[in-house]
C-alpha cells in the first residue's frame, strides 16, 4: 500500500504563491492534464490560467483540426511560437498559469523561451494513460494518421528529451489530478 505524502496547507500554498514572480508553463505529451492540472494549479494559487491551444484557436479564427489541415503543422507551430511568446511576455512576465500543446516545447525559440522566462513544468505519464485518455478521441490532428497508441509512443520517445529539459518532472499517472496537483505544488515549491 503506497501512502502519500503530507499535502500542503492552505497557508504554504498562499506563501509560494507570494514567491511565484513568472508565468508557470505545463508542457508535456497530449492527454497528460495539462489544461485540467493548470485550471487547479491556477485556482490553488490565485493566478490567471490561460490554454494556450484556446488562445491559437482565438488569434487564427480557426480550430486547431482547421489549422492543421488548412496550413499545415510548420505553420501550426510558427503561430503556436508567437502566441505563447505574447502569452508570457504579455503583462511584464506577470504570474499565471499557462498549459501549452503537446508539441510547443520541441520548438528551440519556444522552449528556450519558456526556459528563460517562465517556470517551465514537464508533466510525465506512460503510453497507457495517454492513450485512455486520447486514443479515441478524433479531435487530435495528431492522432488521425495512423494507430494512436503506436503514435503517442513515437511521439512521447521523439518529445522526452526536449521535455526533459524542463526542471521540474511531476508524474500524471491514472489517479485523480489532484494528486498530480499537489506534485506540481511540490515540485514548484521544492524549485524555488
Amino acid at each position: 500500500m503506497e501512502v502519500d505524502e503530507p499535502r500542503l496547507t492552505n497557508e504554504e500554498i498562499a506563501a509560494l504563491a507570494r514567491r511565484i514572480d513568472r508565468p508557470i508553463v505545463l508542457v508535456g505529451m497530449m492527454g497528460v492534464g495539462k489544461s485540467s492540472v493548470g485550471k487547479r494549479l491556477a485556482a490553488a494559487l490565485g493566478l490567471p490560467f490561460i490554454d494556450a491551444d484556446e488562445a491559437i484557436e482565438e488569434a487564427a479564427k480557426m480550430s486547431i483540426p482547421e489549422i492543421f489541415a488548412t496550413y499545415g503543422e510548420p505553420n501550426f507551430r510558427d503561430g503556436e511560437r508567437r502566441v505563447i511568446a505574447r502569452l508570457i511576455d504579455s503583462e511584464g512576465h506577470q504570474p499565471k498559469v499557462i498549459a501549452t500543446g503537446g508539441g510547443a516545447f520541441v520548438n528551440e525559440q519556444t522552449r528556450a523561451l519558456i526556459l528563460d522566462k517562465a517556470i517551465p513544468v514537464w508533466l510525465d505519464s506512460d503510453v497507457e494513460t495517454l492513450f485512455e485518455r486520447v486514443g479515441r478521441k478524433r479531435n487530435r490532428p495528431l492522432l488521425r494518421e495512423g494507430d494512436p497508441r503506436e503514435i503517442l509512443t513515437r511521439l512521447r520517445d521523439e518529445r522526452e528529451p526536449f521535455y526533459a529539459q524542463a526542471p521540474i518532472k511531476v508524474i500524471s499517472g491514472p489517479g485523480p489530478h489532484g494528486q498530480t496537483l499537489e506534485r506540481v505544488l511540490k515540485g514548484i515549491e521544492s524549485w524555488l
